[in-house]
């Protein structure tokens, strides 16, 4: 069984061999992001996560003060089911579920997508797990891991990929989540993270169980 990491870096090699250019691009958005070290702001370790509710596909608010009544939460921020690796995150995630819960945690995945499109693409809408919808990007903000999206990626989504993200996220046109993946205890305190802004870049789901198994 290949990890996400394999997974990912084929996708990558396989972006490379297809648009050199756009990935050379990509490349060098990303060096200028870490040389300005966004993603230095999310939530550590050890601080208390800000308490958030959100819709989910149905419309129904979930809260973390919720969530947290029945144990640890594992909450994962991704871009959207527009972005390859986030569906090749999510389905990670969702093969290690039964592990996850398996430990007494709950997890969430968050992104800015409407209610109503969150689980269309890509077999999310087959996820077991909770998808909620953060449109404004208000809770990736409180959580240090909104990320405004550079011209040329922007460029990139609307020409190439024909993506409305004013439309995908209502009104939202250019701020989105830098993948990132928290681990909550039922005190709601970080216990670990896992924050990117290559966005190429996830947590691998047994580094999760392994955090979990810690507890």
């Amino acid at each position: 069984m290949t990890t996400l990491k394999q997974q990912t870096e084929a996708k990558v090699e396989a972006g490379r061999k297809g648009n050199p250019d756009f990935m050379a691009g990509v490349d060098q958005v990303i060096a200028q992001a870490k040389s300005f070290q966004q993603g230095n702001d999310a939530l550590e370790v050890g601080k208390n996560a800000p308490h958030f509710e959100l819709p989910d596909a149905q419309g129904k608010s979930t809260s973390l003060t919720d969530l947290l009544t029945k144990g640890p939460v594992v909450i994962t921020f991704y871009r959207g089911s527009w972005c390859p690796y986030c569906n090749l995150q999510l389905k990670a995630l969702q093969a290690r579920l039964a592990d996850i819960q398996a430990l007494g945690a709950t997890l969430v995945a968050i992104s800015p997508q409407v209610p109503d499109g969150s689980l269309t693409a890509d077999e999310i809408h087959n996820m077991d797990f909770t998808v909620l919808s953060d449109q404004d990007a208000q809770v990736a903000a409180e959580y240090g891991v909104a990320w405004q999206v550079p011209e040329f990626l922007l460029d990139h989504m609307r020409t190439d990929r024909q993506l409305d993200l004013e439309a995908i996220n209502n009104g939202n046109a250019n701020i989105i989540p830098i993948p990132a993946t928290f681990i909550l205890n039922s005190d709601g305190e970080v216990t670990w993270r896992f924050v990117d802004v290559d966005y190429r870049i996830r947590s691998e789901p047994a580094d999760i169980i392994e955090a979990l198994q810690k507890l």
